[in-house]
């Protein structure tokens, strides 16, 4: 699914691809985490949250997020990101982060991490990370840290 929903011409495959292969066999893997949209009885998106940290305290990264290409536009991508942070939230997580587009993320809640006192895993992302706290009382600063795997993004 990703390859497709992350397909770039001359790259193969899509370096989204390589980083879920990666996260699957990381220790911040998350299995309920892991959600697949069915549409017409057929896998139609993807989304994934592994363990990541604000200083050392839990916290989830989101991502990647991917839609099949012919299914794009209609929701689905909405649909996953909201059941995932449902999920989250039920299993007593705290802190969600990803990396996208601001006014994409706003609509679930989301805002820029250094508005609320967290660091970018890189200063130059700025407002493009963003963080959603999943509880009432204040989450603690500090510098947000994906999960290993992502490290090799560079």
């Amino acid at each position: 699914m990703h390859r497709l929903a992350f397909a770039r011409a001359g790259e193969d495959p899509p370096i989204e691809v390589t980083l879920l292969a990666r996260l699957r066999d990381d220790p911040a893997w998350l299995p309920h985490l892991s959600l697949v949209a069915i549409v017409d009885g057929e896998p139609a998106g993807h989304v994934v949250a592994t363990r990541a940290r604000v200083n050392d305290a839990p916290a989830l990264g989101l991502g990647p997020v991917g839609v099949r290409p012919e299914r794009q536009r209609a929701g689905i991508g909405t649909i996953l990101v909201h059941a995932l942070v449902a999920v989250a939230e039920t299993h007593g997580e705290t802190l969600v982060g990803l990396l996208g587009d601001p006014r994409y993320y706003r609509r679930f809640g989301f805002t820029a991490a250094t508005h609320v006192g967290i660091e970018p895993p890189d200063p130059e992302w700025g407002p493009f990370f963003q963080v959603r706290s999943l509880v009432a009382e204040a989450i603690p600063g500090g510098r947000f840290r994906y999960a290993p795997p992502f490290d090799w993004l560079g």
